[in-house]
């Protein structure tokens, strides 16, 4: 069928709007009107060539949810009209990553940037309408109004929920809260640090705070984050790592935060650093952002790695199951605990996009998303 799609030609490239062809589903595929997507950095990155994919053109979008129109056979009880929230790492369920509770880690995330079926380089489920393939963010695509996706990158929904908002814990969510409830392990009474306060970051924030932390030290040097993150959990917000670091050894005797969240738009290796210094020993610094995959090389001190046993943890989806925490942190959003309507700056219109990643860059936003027509 066609369906209209944001899509790169290049990169560095920006979003345009297109008409796309989109396949039917197949066995084990469902195809999807999309409610609502999230503008998250990743795809982003995707256009500034700091993240190369497998094809061009591609298309953008990895966060989002909307109601199954079609189903082929074997989709694992999902069925037309379902509500669903994507999960941008598809679960296969048996590899051994999955088997052993690491879902976020499946074998089937191999493919997340080649832009074709999972296992064929050469199956496209999109094309321009002169045939050319366009690759699939993620194996997804949540920037076009109607999309087809595999099954195992689909997560099932109540549909009382509001599906402009859900959209949010199929990345932005999931990473930030996971970061610190998964990967740092916050503790009760804790001291954290939060470097960044954007979409991700926010929600290290809420998940720092639910966690039991005492002092949550957000740190950005846009004003309207360092509030919207005092608004979600942080007990202390400052523009520096500096102050944070201050901050964090007032409160621990002089020794440091528990741990440390690299949330940055665009990570740097002088993050890392900052990050990996402000922490005690045994504690923890995740690093969660994304900057230029090929970069290599980090300027941390390696006595303090091994003299003050820290720990550098690298964090994928905040470590997130897809099929138990989307759905567990849904249920935390209907009981009031978990924050999402505070999380949306602005909407937009799929038409809109590019305006949307200009205001994400104008550190405008905590999270735009794309509303399409329903």
């Amino acid at each position: 069928m066609l369906t209209r799609g944001a899509i790169v030609r290049q990169a560095p490239g920006k979003y345009e709007v297109v008409d796309l062809e989109v396949d039917d589903p197949r066995p084990g595929e469902i195809q999807v009107k999309m409610v609502a997507s999230g503008l998250c950095h990743s795809d982003d990155h995707i256009a500034t060539g700091d993240i190369p994919v497998g094809v061009y053109p591609f298309a953008g979008g990895h966060e989002g949810a909307g109601i199954v129109t079609k189903a082929g056979e074997n989709t694992k009880g999902i069925k037309e009209g379902d509500h669903v929230v994507f999960s941008f790492l598809p679960a296969c369920g048996h590899c051994r990553w999955c088997a052993s509770g690491m879902q976020n880690l499946c074998d089937l995330g191999a493919g997340l940037l080649a832009g074709s079926r999972w296992g064929d380089p050469t199956d496209f489920r999109l094309k321009l309408t002169d045939g050319t393939p366009v690759g699939q963010m993620c194996g997804i695509s949540t920037f076009l109004e109607t999309t087809t996706v595999s099954a195992d990158s689909a997560v099932k929904v109540d549909d009382d929920i509001p599906l402009d908002k859900a959209c949010l814990v199929g990345c932005g969510v999931g990473t930030g809260w996971g970061s610190a409830v998964n990967s740092a392990g916050v503790q009760p009474g804790d001291t954290v640090i939060v470097m960044g306060i954007g979409g991700i970051g926010i929600n290290a924030v809420q998940g720092a705070a639910h966690a039991g932390a005492s002092n949550v030290i957000a740190v950005d040097p846009i004003a309207f984050k360092r509030e919207k993150a005092q608004e979600l959990g942080a007990t202390h917000a400052v523009e520096t790592m500096e102050e944070a670091i201050e901050l964090a050894q007032q409160f621990t005797n002089g020794q440091g935060a528990d741990s440390s969240i690299v949330t940055t738009g665009v990570v740097k290796p002088e993050h890392v650093q900052q990050a990996f210094a402000a922490i005690r020993k045994a504690g923890t610094c995740v690093v969660t952002a994304l900057g230029d995959i090929t970069e290599v090389g980090l300027p941390i001190a390696l006595s303090e790695l091994t003299l003050f046993q820290k720990r550098l943890q690298g964090a994928m989806f905040g470590a997130s199951n897809p099929n138990w925490d989307i759905k567990r942190q849904l249920q935390l959003y209907r009981e009031g605990v978990l924050k999402l309507d505070e999380l949306v700056t602005r909407t937009y219109t799929l038409d809109e996009i590019q305006q949307g990643y200009q205001d994400m860059h104008d550190g405008k936003n905590i999270r735009g998303v794309i509303v399409y027509d329903s």
